[in-house]
């Protein structure tokens, strides 16, 4: 169990994310932010945060807390704790941080990370995406990652239950 510490020091508290940004800017590194559930890790998800990953040096995600996603996806969601979801999402090497928000949107972390890419999925457009306003008015960039086709925790959950 010792090996997998490198993974939970990739989970952090706001406090301390913002104390990691300020040194990673400090450096010259490029953040790159993007948000979500990831209530069950799909192929989806992985192409998002792959593609993300190659717009900076650093990336960040925004993980809702499980209220979080209750409020947005209802109260059968979510499937796994976000303690488990923090630890998958931290997991992948392509991912430098992880960073929960109980908020509905991810608009306060935005504004704390002050990134110099935010990265949204295919499914939003930009008029949609929050904190891309703020992003852009502080000269960073929006960037949208075309949508995978046939990948959602909803369409999953849905081939489950007709098991």
């Amino acid at each position: 169990m010792q090996k997998l510490q490198w993974i939970q020091h990739k989970i952090y508290s706001r406090e301390a994310l913002a104390r990691e940004c300020n040194v990673w800017r400090a450096t010259g590194k490029k953040l790159v932010f993007t948000n979500g559930c990831f209530d069950i890790l799909h192929h989806g998800h992985l192409v998002l945060l792959a593609e993300a990953a190659s717009h900076g040096n650093i990336l960040i995600m925004g993980l809702n807390t499980d209220s979080s996603v209750q409020r947005l996806k209802g109260p059968e969601r979510p499937l796994t704790h976000e303690q488990d979801r923090a630890f998958q999402v931290a997991s992948m090497l392509c991912v430098d941080a992880v960073c929960l928000f109980d908020e509905d949107t991810p608009e306060e972390l935005i504004k704390l990370v002050k990134p110099d890419v935010l990265v949204k999925g295919g499914d939003y457009t930009i008029d949609k995406i929050v904190g891309a306003d703020y992003v852009i008015n502080n000269g960073g960039r929006v960037e949208i990652i075309p949508f995978v086709a046939g990948y959602s925790t909803t369409s999953i959950i849905d081939r489950i239950k007709k098991l």
